[in-house]
């Protein structure tokens, strides 16, 4: 493709060269910049791409965009390179931005033969996006996914570096979706993505808000909540429909902006709207926990049985089943998606023939700990067993936090190591200690993650339950010289084969 028509639809100046130039890729990480690349200088928050021009143009760069904003980089040191390597030099207005016009014209504008679905909020985006996906793929639909676990494309999953992709990898993923044959992507959308235009281009076939809670303020996200919230309402400006928690604190505020712009369909366990959840019951099926809650809507009236503990997975479940409405899938699809889903990292169940129930989840936070913790104590005949670290690096208050909520809602805590990264594993231990000290919770320390692991899945009798918590889905362990893999549900399975056959 020639420049020219990947700088389609945006607005330039050629400061240097021609717009005959052919190219390759497009790139906005030099280390990629191949020979024919055109290469967007993009100025993120350590580090300002103009200063890899010079490299990407030795590297066979074809092209180079920089940012009418940049600071330094004068107009004759950018002629300067141009003749040195050979290579046009463009200029536009915030190259951030223009990234993703950049690349949807580089691969030929994907978005536009996918039906994506795009689901915004704190918490619950990553299990919905999975529900989702599931029922989709078992009605047939050859469906992709992006999110915070791992982007699955064509087929193929990979690990995922941010919730939401930059808008070059995206296109990209939409492309190869595309050239695969699927019609459908289920994306998570971050507050991040929104705010700084990842998503840019995108409509979405539904817009799907889950939920607000005070989360990811800080100097390099959010500065205050109003920010927070105004960038997740930007899903809403390009979709055809729009879903709603209808019990969410943002409630209102997101049915007032929608108002005039997409209808809503909304979702409830505690009030009315237009699908909601009822009587809900915990139940076990073999060796999956689940809940199960009775669905009033104009779709279907009748049970739901969810393979996911906790009323918040009803929550994710509503929003799946939302989407699904709308697409006109039939309701048996649901129902087998949803009986037989799993998501790793998220409540995700370890079999086995001792009857524990074995969980891993993500809870990694006080919050998020003890919200699982008191879901699990009402599927839960025995004890609660509660394996968990907290990460280095990190402020010290979590792990205060958090032992003190294991010792208050579980009934024997095994404290061990997360990823320590540059600190000691022994004094963040030190800090945990701490914090369940102030309650009369049991506990003991076993600094090693694979034999604490060992001790509390032997520790457990029939009826109790073990809950992994903190690493999820990560496969790897960060410390201060090294990162190895480790992956807890492996380590789990291996506790449970090794105790199986000393049966």
């Amino acid at each position: 493709m020639q420049l020219r028509n990947v700088l389609s639809g945006i607005e330039y100046n050629l400061i240097s060269g021609d717009l005959d130039k052919e190219i390759t890729s497009v790139e906005f990480d030099s280390r990629k910049v191949i020979s024919g690349s055109l290469f967007v200088c993009v100025k993120g928050f350590t580090v300002d791409g103009h200063t890899f021009a010079a490299k990407a143009a030795e590297q066979g760069a074809s092209a180079i965009v920089v940012d009418s904003r940049r600071e330094g980089f004068s107009e004759d040191e950018l002629k300067a390179l141009s003749d040195t390597n050979k290579v046009s030099i463009v200029e536009i207005e915030d190259t951030h931005k223009n990234l993703a016009d950049l690349s949807a014209n580089f691969y030929g504008h994907p978005e536009k033969e996918l039906a994506v679905f795009g689901i915004t909020g704190t918490k619950g985006k990553t299990t919905t996006a999975f529900m989702l996906r599931e029922i989709l793929e078992r009605s047939g639909k050859n469906t992709g996914l992006i999110g915070t676990v791992c982007n699955i494309i064509a087929g193929e999953k990979t690990h995922s570096s941010h919730t939401t992709p930059e808008s070059r990898e995206l296109y990209e993923m939409m492309d190869k979706l595309v050239k695969n044959g699927s019609n459908d992507l289920v994306m998570e959308v971050s507050s991040q993505a929104l705010k700084l235009d990842r998503v840019r281009g995108i409509r979405y076939r539904t817009a799907a808000f889950t939920n607000l809670y005070e989360d990811h303020i800080a100097p390099n996200e959010h500065p205050d909540m109003e920010d927070y919230i105004s960038c997740k309402l930007k899903i809403f400006d390009s979709c055809d429909n729009g879903i709603l928690n209808a019990d969410c604190d943002a409630a209102e505020r997101v049915a007032e902006y929608c108002k005039g712009k997409v209808s809503l369909l909304t979702y409830s366990v505690e009030g009315k709207a237009d699908f909601t959840a009822r009587n809900l019951r915990p139940e076990r099926r073999g060796h999956v926990t689940g809940t199960v809650f009775e669905l009033d809507s104009e779709y279907y009236k009748g049970d739901i049985f969810v393979a996911l503990p906790g009323k918040f997975n009803v929550y994710n479940a509503l929003c799946a089943i939302c989407s699904a409405y709308i697409e006109g899938i039939g309701i048996d699809a649901v129902k087998d998606a949803l009986e037989n889903i799993s998501v790793p990292g998220r409540m995700q169940p370890v079999e086995n023939n001792f009857g524990v129930n074995i969980l891993v989840d993500y809870a990694h936070n006080a919050a998020a700990l003890e919200s699982v913790l008191e879901t699990l104590k009402e599927y839960t005949e025995g004890r609660i067993i509660t394996v968990f670290g907290c990460g280095g690096n990190r402020a010290k208050t979590r792990r205060f936090e958090m032992g003190e909520v294991s010792g208050n809602l579980s009934d024997y805590t095994v404290i061990t190591s997360d990823n320590p990264r540059n600190e000691e594993p022994d004094a963040i231990i030190q800090d945990i200690v701490t914090g369940i000290s102030k309650t009369e919770g049991k506990y003991e320390i076993e600094s090693d993650r694979t034999k604490a692991i060992r001790l509390a899945v032997n520790l457990a009798g029939a009826g109790d339950t073990v809950l992994i918590a903190g690493k999820g889905h990560e496969d790897y362990q960060i410390f201060a010289d090294k990162t190895i893999h480790f992956d807890d549900c492996e380590q789990a399975r291996n506790a449970v084969i090794e105790r199986e056959g000393n049966i």
